[in-house]
């Protein structure tokens, strides 16, 4: 028997053949401290999540911005919580450590969540705008700071080699608390928001951000009641630091020497010891494959932003239960639960053996293209959509509307026309070329076989401004000229009254299937608007049943023109402004599948590929510039969307398809030329490290 083994009967005639170390090191109980740190991350995760999966809505229905304005922000936003995990991790590593900067930055990532929530509460004397950029500031500030620090704390609380299994384990469920966090809050954030009323609004975004910022707090008291358990690992010292002061030392000496080297960093050599310098050059081989990367986070991160402003013109209803815009967010977390196993199972084999994929970076490459293929869905379905948007003003053109008040025809003699506009009716010119403004010259008469209209006679000039929906309301007191507003309802649907009545009116929309009214009252020289649930309704007029069964359809904006006789009876008709929304929200659904298989193969496989080919003292380096590839893509959308060259959403989707094409292209050609290496540690133990396979990017 040889000495460093032993040899043991299982109760069998078949020995057993072990090594003596096995038996003999010592059985460490699983870290009880690592459930705290995990809780913290599902409520930090839900935090994030749920404030953000509603965050663009608050910015445009709230706040006032257009699609474009949110848009920005929100990707500004998500941009800087991607930049500050390079401060947090300089912070954690030079001065403060992990378990320090975790409790202060959550500190300030509570107080942003706080923020925001008291903001949206309407009667806050808060200026909303700015204290709402202050609060998202705080928000970046605070998740982008511990983004680096909370998973490798994690890693810290285990010996390795003892406990590499438990390890394993620890990131299997740091990741599950990731995912789970999302997935929840995602789902039910937007339930808070639309669902509940309050404050006297139609929605409830205060408690929308109000529930992930009590779940923030919940989530530092967790991380801070399991301090008594943390193994505390002293700063390590700033690696990112270093590397820069190499990297940039070098070119400076590589500039001013006239000495050629085998490599530019070596110049670097008589300030930094070879192995980090040998380190850094692995670093940067990798980086350079980096550079392509930020254009599919363009791509993907717009499924908060503009996917959302897609599904909210959609129709969501589902039986009886409605799919609101920024639920279909949770898509992507749950999918991606579905589609990790399943591509390791059974996807990557079967591409394996069409010769398909076979190194790291094919799977990367095939996630562009698969983020592309999404980007070319969403730009049909948009195009689909636009039929559907009504007609939104042009640049150079001009909207002309006039609603007849009387329940007899007029006639509408001018430029270049001559209309019969009916009874309580409507006549659209929606593109008359106006460059600031224009004029317009009318003549409107009346029946002259209707008593009630013979008296009626106006003509002169209508000044009709570029890009605006110029009306006009033909009335008993003459012409009531106003601006109209056929924006798309968002989450309901948009009423406006025009009522030619001799005395203020209550008008009831009651509806057929529900005990909850609607009134309003109306003068008989206003317009009066009101917004209502999807619905069929009867409206009652001081007591008249004036339209019944009125059916009115979830984003369309209508017009309900209300005559009042001489006798005192009242009649009304409903004309559509806006088209409903008709297209289906679940025809998002192809579009959010294969986006997820996307970033399976793209994102997963990326981090896996970085840390196999850097070594491990540069790991946090390369955590650090994979995060800014997610910053520098949201960057790309804020200057895609504010250089404002694309009329037409379906063109700009088109656009970041045909970027990412092409970028994948350049990859490719990047990919091929890439020799694969297996570096090896230099400077310290691996397995502590390997956190950021865990991490969700987005």
């Amino acid at each position: 028997m040889q000495p460093d083994k032993v040899k043991i009967c299982d109760g069998s005639d078949t020995p057993l053949v072990k090594k003596r170390d096995e038996f003999d090191k010592p059985k460490l109980p699983y870290p009880k401290s690592v459930l705290f740190i995990v809780t913290n991350e599902f409520c930090e995760r839900f935090s994030y999540y749920g404030m953000r999966t509603i965050l663009s809505l608050y910015l445009r229905d709230k706040l006032g911005y257009s699609d474009d304005g949110a848009t920005v922000i929100y990707h500004v936003f998500t941009m800087f919580a991607y930049f500050f995990p390079v401060i947090g991790a300089i912070i954690a590593d030079a001065c403060l450590g992990r378990f320090r900067t975790i409790l202060y930055l959550s500190l300030v990532y509570a107080l942003g969540s706080v923020l925001i929530s008291v903001t949206a509460i309407p009667a806050v004397p808060f200026p909303q705008m700015e204290f709402t950029i202050l609060a998202l500031l705080l928000i970046a500030f605070g998740t982008g700071g511990i983004k680096p620090c909370v998973s490798a704390f994690g890693g810290d609380q285990f010996k390795i080699p003892e406990q590499e299994k438990y390890l394993g384990y620890f990131f299997s469920l740091f990741y599950f608390a990731i995912n789970a966090g999302s997935l929840i809050s995602t789902f039910l954030t937007p339930i808070l928001r639309a669902d509940i009323k309050c404050f006297g609004d139609n929605s409830c975004y205060s408690l929308a951000f109000g529930v992930p910022g009590i779940l923030m707090l919940v989530s530092i008291v967790f991380f801070y009641i399991g301090k008594p358990l943390y193994v505390i690992k002293n700063p390590s010292g700033n690696v990112i630091g270093q590397v820069a002061s190499c990297v940039g030392h070098g070119v400076v000496r590589s500039i001013k020497s006239k000495e050629k080297r085998a490599h530019w960093l070596d110049h670097a050599d008589d300030r930094f010891d070879r192995a980090l310098i040998e380190d850094v050059k692995a670093v940067l081989r990798v980086l350079v494959l980096f550079i392509p990367l930020p254009v599919f986070w363009a791509l993907f991160d717009q499924q908060g932003s503009r996917w959302t402003f897609q599904a909210d013109r959609m129709r969501q209803d589902i039986g009886g239960w409605q799919l609101k815009a920024d639920q279909m967010q949770v898509l992507n977390p749950l999918l991606i639960l579905i589609f990790i196993p399943l591509f390791e199972v059974a996807i990557y084999p079967f591409l394996s053996w069409c010769r398909l994929v076979r190194k790291p970076l094919h799977k990367m490459i095939w996630g562009g293209v698969l983020a592309a293929a999404a980007f070319c869905i969403s730009g049909v379905v948009e195009l689909n959509l636009v039929p559907t948007y009504g007609t939104p003003v042009a640049s150079g053109l001009a909207q002309l509307r006039v609603y007849n008040g009387f329940d007899c025809s007029l006639t509408m003699i001018g430029a270049n026309i001559s209309s019969n506009i009916g009874p309580l009716g409507v006549y659209e010119r929606l593109d008359i070329e106006a460059i600031g403004s224009t004029s317009f010259s009318y003549s409107i008469t009346g029946d002259s076989s209707n008593p009630a209209c013979a008296d009626i006679a106006y003509s002169g000039q209508f000044q009709l401004k570029e890009k605006t929906a110029n009306s006009v309301f033909v009335r008993r007191e003459g012409l009531f000229e106003f601006v109209d507003d056929n924006e798309k309802a968002i989450d309901s649907v948009g009423a406006r009254i025009l009522a030619n009545v001799r005395s203020p009116v209550e008008i009831t929309f009651e509806p057929v299937s529900k005990k909850n009214k609607t009134r309003m009252v109306v003068q008989s020289t206003d317009t009066a608007q009101k917004v209502l649930e999807k619905g069929t309704y009867d409206v009652i007029v001081s007591g008249d049943t004036v339209l019944t069964e009125l059916k009115l359809e979830t984003g369309a904006v209508y017009t309900i023109n209300l005559y009042e006789d001489a006798n005192g009876r009242f009649s009304a008709n409903s004309v559509t402004i806006t088209p409903p929304n008709s297209v289906h929200i679940l025809w998002l659904v192809p579009q959010y599948v294969v986006m997820t298989m996307g970033e399976v193969m793209f994102s997963v496989t990326g981090l896996e590929f970085s840390f196999t080919q850097a070594p491990a003292s540069m790991k946090s380096v390369l955590q650090s510039v994979w995060l800014l590839t997610v910053a520098f893509g949201n960057l790309i959308v804020v200057l895609v969307v504010e250089g404002n060259f694309l009329d037409a959403q379906w063109k700009e989707f088109f656009l970041f398809a045909g970027l990412m094409l092409l970028d994948m292209m350049i990859f490719t050609w990047m990919a091929l030329k890439y020799k694969y290496v297996e570096t090896k540690s230099s400077t310290e133990d691996l397995a502590p490290t390997e956190d950021i396979k865990m991490e969700k990017t987005s």
